[in-house]
């Protein structure tokens, strides 16, 4: 049995202080793993289901039975891990700019961590996902210029709230197109947010890709008792 509350691990980073803690969910014997940057709570294993919606909604609707996957933003791991559980993915890149986070990974650390990479179709790349998307050389530096069949995004907030204001440009139609570069055709753009639907995220959205759809995801919150809601951006290459 575990302590009651753990820091795991503590580090500075450019972004901020990052830690990850465990602690004990109340009248249970399960434990909860929780990140934290600076004040802010990024995420926790207590809340996974916007992660898994994801991955599942954004290959959804890919048709090809070999799929090549990038996940940007790594945290707990749980986007990833939905990924690997679909078949059709014969390979998987997560984009993660802070070492830290994949070293708690490799460490084994967090639940998902021996899973992921003990995958051998699973490989973690330190790099900012922004920067990466912005350019020709792509997401993968093992390949410039690759293309992928679905790429899956998970680390700001919402398009409104992001984590640096740098990473603002990503979500604009300009920002869009040149992501698009990444994948293949009718490749698949899915981004996870906090917020509720944003009408004019979906229209930038819809201005550069063929279709678009901003997606409800609703899940049980046992801390404030109801339900709480994520969405997932979902949308395909001309």
């Amino acid at each position: 049995m575990s302590a009651r509350f753990k820091e795991i691990d503590w580090r500075p980073t450019p972004l901020g202080d990052i830690s990850l803690r465990r602690r004990r969910y109340p009248g249970s014997d399960d434990d909860v793993y929780e990140v934290k940057l600076g004040d802010e709570f990024l995420m926790s294993s207590l809340f996974t289901a916007g992660e898994v919606a994801l991955s599942d909604l954004g290959l959804a609707p890919l048709s090809g039975a070999e799929l090549d996957v990038a996940v940007g933003g790594l945290g707990l791991g749980y986007t990833a891990g939905a990924a690997l559980e679909d078949p059709r993915v014969r390979s998987l890149i997560v984009v993660e700019a802070l070492g830290e986070v994949i070293d708690w990974h490799e460490r084994h650390l967090v639940p998902l961590g021996a899973r992921l990479t003990g995958d051998p179709r699973c490989r973690m790349v330190r790099a900012d996902f922004f920067e990466a998307a912005g350019s020709a050389a792509g997401l993968d530096p093992r390949s410039p210029g690759r293309r992928f069949h679905a790429i899956l995004l998970d680390i700001d907030h919402s398009p409104r709230h992001v984590l640096n204001p740098r990473h603002a440009a990503l979500y604009r139609p300009q920002g869009l197109r040149a992501l698009t570069e990444h994948l293949h055709s009718d490749g698949v753009f899915a981004l996870w947010s906090n917020d509720p639907p944003d009408q004019q995220f979906t229209a930038a959205l819809a201005d550069v890709f063929e279709a678009a759809e901003a997606l409800v995801v609703d899940f049980d919150n046992p801390l404030q008792g109801g339900i709480a809601t994520n969405t997932v951006y979902v949308a395909r290459k001309k």
